[in-house]
């Protein structure tokens, strides 16, 4: 099943071929070299003034954690999230006096999109889930306060939209959108 995009103009091939799938075979092991390049693309992000505010929770299928972190997922990302070979839950570092710190999001974002792309270039796929219960994982994380969970993303081998559930089955065979450039293009013109 092909989701190449239909663009303006061309994008480099990791790019275009890059979509976020639901269906992962479940049989699929993911290697401790394509984790550490993973996680590697996302710790070379940049970042407001070298602060690298994001932390790395992984949790392999087939673990107890995996597990504990599937229950930290809310509505129909439980039916379809546990065959992914892993899922990394990102944290990222509070502001001094204990609040959010938007930036310290922004750069985490970067480093999952790095995140993307590198498993991308391994033929590996990602889905990030924003329907998690953040104070849950954070327990079961036992993360330190100064942290707050931020977004948990999918890793594996994509696999047929048939086994999945409806409806996640429909969303994973629909065409993928995006709003036109003139809709997000506030100021100037290419």
């Amino acid at each position: 099943m092909s989701k190449t995009p239909d663009t303006s103009a061309p994008m480099t091939d990791l790019l275009a071929a890059r979509w976020s799938p639901r269906s992962y075979d479940q049989t699929h092991e993911i290697s401790d070299q394509e984790l550490l390049s993973i996680l590697e693309a996302g710790r070379w992000a940049p970042s407001s003034n070298n602060g690298q505010p994001w932390r790395f929770s992984v949790a392999k299928r087939g673990t107890e954690l995996h597990q504990k972190v599937v229950e930290g997922l809310t509505g129909f990302n439980q039916s379809w999230a546990p065959a992914a070979s892993v899922l990394i839950v990102v944290s990222v570092k509070k502001s001094e006096d204990g609040s959010s710190h938007k930036g310290n999001f922004y750069d985490a974002g970067l480093a999952v999109s790095l995140m993307s792309i590198q498993a991308q270039s391994l033929d590996l796929y990602t889905h990030q889930m924003g329907g998690i219960l953040h104070d849950e994982l954070h327990k079961t994380l036992t993360l330190s306060s100064d942290l707050e969970v931020a977004v948990v993303f999918s890793v594996g081998k994509k696999d047929s939209p048939e086994k999945l559930a409806e409806p996640a089955r429909e969303r994973e065979i629909a065409s993928r959108t995006r709003l036109p450039l003139s809709e997000i293009v506030l100021h100037g013109k290419p």
